[in-house]
């Protein structure tokens, strides 16, 4: 009879751990970046963290088939970003506002693909530094990185921007490229949708001015998510062990 209540035992504790990865659609933590790199400069770095709603592949928990970011869970309001570099010169520095709208990534051809806007703007400061020094300001719409489309902004330097949906493959603009990826803790993409996976998406940006020495300005957008474990979830589930474990003891 003690055998045959271990055994029993035995198989609700396993139930419990194959249950719990087979979730759909559940929430999964992270920490992150998003950074977009204009050209030669600095990149403007932004960081967030949240929680992402993850969807695995049917049958297969572990592979990341979507993830879906809510609205400004990266978002910075007036970030200074020094350019110290000589040859960015008449570029003294950049002035960040921004923070993501809501969208998510559908796994596609091998990889996931998909828009989430950055909504803002960064500010260029010409001719002296971003702390009232400029001369000459030149500010760049951010609504299409991410997203999709072209965004024009006209004023004493006229601005064109011009974006692309998210992907982990491959971003090119001309012959520059940047290549995203999604991996799991051991280092495949079967595993993406494990805490300590990690997701990495680019977007390419073009920007075109009409000042001649930079009529055309190559960017990239990355966004970083890194899946953390949820201490509350881990908490849960051994809580859940124990008192499956307890609960045979008191019967024994």
């Amino acid at each position: 009879m003690g055998d045959r209540r271990r055994s029993v035992q035995a198989l609700l504790v396993l139930g419990a751990l194959a249950i719990a990865p087979a979730a759909i659609a559940a929430p999964l933590a992270f920490t992150g970046e998003f950074a977009l790199a204009i050209s030669g400069l600095d990149p403007i770095a932004i960081q967030g963290a949240g929680f992402a709603t993850v969807e695995p592949r049917s049958g297969d928990p572990d592979h990341l088939a979507s993830l879906q970011l809510e609205a400004s869970q990266f978002g910075v309001t007036g970030l200074v970003v020094p350019i110290t570099d000589p040859a960015a010169r008449p570029i003294f520095g950049v002035v960040a506002t921004a923070h993501n709208a809501a969208g998510g990534f559908h796994e596609d051809a091998g990889g996931l693909h998909g828009a989430l806007p950055i909504l803002g703007t960064a500010k260029v400061c010409l001719f002296g530094d971003c702390a009232g020094g400029a001369v000459a300001n030149l500010t760049v719409p951010l609504s299409v990185v991410g997203a999709g489309g072209s965004a024009v902004a006209s004023a004493a330097v006229n601005v064109t921007v011009v974006g692309a949906p998210w992907t982990t493959g491959t971003a090119s603009i001309g012959t520059i490229t940047a290549m995203g990826f999604a991996r799991g803790p051991n280092g495949l993409a079967s595993s993406t949708a494990q805490p300590s996976g990690t997701v990495r998406l680019v977007t390419p940006v073009f920007v075109a001015t009409n000042i001649g020495a930079s009529s055309s300005v190559p960017a990239f957008g990355f966004l970083t998510l890194h899946f953390v474990p949820e201490p509350g979830t881990l908490i849960l589930l051994g809580g859940g062990l124990v008192g499956l474990v307890l609960a045979g003891r008191s019967r024994a």
